[in-house]
């Protein structure tokens, strides 16, 4: 499967637009969805800040925390596990809650006996 121009821009508009194009297309290729793309992309960028000190200090010069920074991407990941926001290839027939959405019923009166 080749990245379409949709796709990419969702997929920009997730992971920022400084993200790699040709390594978001070898994953694409390998995973088969933008969403499974942008989840493994953000699951790294959680692990590597991880393994990272959560705070730095030099006493009376810098204090720099990276905890919000944490919540931020395990917030994102929560959301695009939770099918937010739609990507462009997600299957067809999905509402919001992630349930398939039911056709119109027509109601007609019976007539009186």
């Amino acid at each position: 499967m080749a990245l379409t121009a949709a796709v990419t821009a969702w997929l920009k508009g997730e992971l920022g637009p400084t993200a790699d194009l040709a390594d978001l297309e070898v994953r694409y290729a390998r995973l088969g969805t933008a969403r499974a793309v942008a989840l493994e992309v953000v699951r790294e960028r959680l692990a590597a800040l991880r393994a990272q000190p959560a705070t730095v200090n030099v006493s009376g010069v810098v204090s720099v925390g990276f905890a919000e920074n944490l919540k931020a991407y395990e917030r994102q990941i929560a959301a695009l596990e939770a099918g937010e926001p739609p990507a462009p290839d997600d299957p067809p027939g999905t509402g919001d809650d992630g349930t398939a959405q039911l056709g119109l019923i027509r109601l007609v009166e019976r007539p009186r006996r």
